[in-house]
């Protein structure tokens, strides 16, 4: 029976509690709320599931877009006419050509090369295309620095995805002819759908797309699932929202009380965000990270590595992904909170890119999580203190240098 509320209601204030669920205030008495800021909209009833590199990804998602029926809205950072690229391609023209609204968004940067023959067959389909900050100074809504990092897919306001993974081979497992790309993903049912769906509206209205309607939540059925996660959708469109996901980092590193579990691509974190870990560890916390151990950008690779020795001094411990590139953004924090989404631990998510990222309050989700962290940090390599203060002088100059950078990178 759907639940008929006014909008501007927060969407956790008005629903019964499902059978055998926790209710808001079992949680707060429980303290899982603590780890979320004040700030933000919590929204209630939903369900996530992780999904991981491409070979999981990508069916879940071409999927869900063979079964719209009203829209779909596809936006990533990379966009590649590669078997992956035309898989989707393929799949976005048949829904647009049996009348689905189909919505693309790509960016110009990360998309560099992309073929203008691919992009023209899209749109005599039917699809609508936007290129966010096209490569060319004298068109309106120019940009270099600010790039559209985010990986949004939405499908009839019913079902989104959100993660680390763009549209590309490299994601694909070695043995069906891809990269072999270690990454992150997540498909979302439940009111955060449309969270992201604004956010995709609102990065598409920033970047000169064709208007079209809002998307609303007057009526909602509640899912009936036994895995449900409260959730806070997180993106940096706005100004005043720039460091909101830092912001979220910090407050629950802040509350952690036995591990810190961190898997990112791009780790460079500034002198807020290494105390706070090194805080959590004098507290007693565990904090672990796995970061790569080779980079598809050198200058951030080496940036990272100059860190390495005083977090490792502090007690943090280290670990190197011993494959091909590791690319994900993904964190659990004590067994309750979790995340899931674009943004990497460096300035340039924080401040210039636009990032999206899925936070969840959900033990279920959060151990599930771990597990996979802990399966993976089974194939990595721990840098050992002794052992990583003998490496090169080369090497140590490289770090230094690229890391009074990595406001730039």
């Amino acid at each position: 029976m759907a639940v008929r509320r006014p909008a501007t209601l927060p969407m956790r204030l008005r629903f019964p509690q499902l059978p055998g669920r926790r209710s808001d205030e079992q949680l707060r008495s429980r303290g899982d709320w603590s780890y979320l800021p004040l700030r933000g909209r919590r929204r209630t009833f939903n369900s996530v599931t992780p999904l991981r590199a491409g070979r999981e990804t990508f069916p879940a998602m071409l999927e869900a877009i063979a079964g719209a029926r009203k829209h779909v809205h596809l936006e990533t950072y990379i966009l590649r006419a590669d078997g992956v690229g035309e898989r989707f391609k393929t799949a976005l023209i048949e829904r647009a050509q049996t009348g689905v609204v189909v919505r693309l968004m790509y960016d110009a940067l990360g998309s560099f090369g992309l073929s203008s023959a691919y992009v023209a067959e899209l749109e005599a389909a039917g699809v609508v295309v936007v290129v966010y900050h096209p490569m060319v100074p004298w068109r309106p809504r120019w940009g270099l620095n600010r790039r559209d990092h985010q990986k949004i897919l939405v499908v009839d306001d019913v079902v989104a995805f959100t993660g680390g993974i763009n549209i590309g081979d490299e994601y694909m497992p070695v043995e069906e002819g891809g990269g072999g790309w270690h990454d992150m993903h997540a498909r979302i049912e439940g009111p955060a759908v449309h969270d992201l769906a604004r956010v995709f509206q609102k990065t598409w209205d920033s970047a000169g797309g064709p208007p079209f309607p809002r998307t609303r939540m007057t009526d909602f059925v509640p899912l009936r699932s036994n895995h449900l996660s409260y959730v806070q959708v997180i993106s940096n469109i706005g100004v005043l929202t720039r460091s909101r996901m830092r912001h979220a980092y910090l407050h629950a590193i802040r509350r952690a009380d036995h591990t810190i579990r961190i898997m990112n691509a791009y780790f460079i974190p500034d002198l807020g965000l290494r105390r706070a870990f090194v805080r959590a560890v004098r507290r007693g916390v565990s904090v672990t990270v796995i970061v790569p151990s080779t980079s598809d950008v050198p200058p951030v690779y080496y940036a990272s590595r100059h860190l390495y020795s005083r977090l490792m001094r502090a007690g943090v411990r280290i670990f190197e992904w011993p494959e091909r590139m590791m690319h994900a953004k993904m964190g659990a924090i004590d067994g309750v909170w979790s995340t899931i989404g674009t943004y990497n631990l460096d300035r340039r998510s924080f401040l210039h890119n636009l990032e999206v990222g899925l936070i969840t309050i959900d033990r279920d989700l959060a151990v599930e999580l771990e597990a996979e962290f802990d399966a993976d940090l089974a194939h990595c390599r721990e840098i050992v203190p002794a052992e990583w203060e003998k490496r090169s002088l080369w090497q140590k100059f490289l770090e230094r240098v690229a890391y009074q950078f990595r406001y730039w990178m």
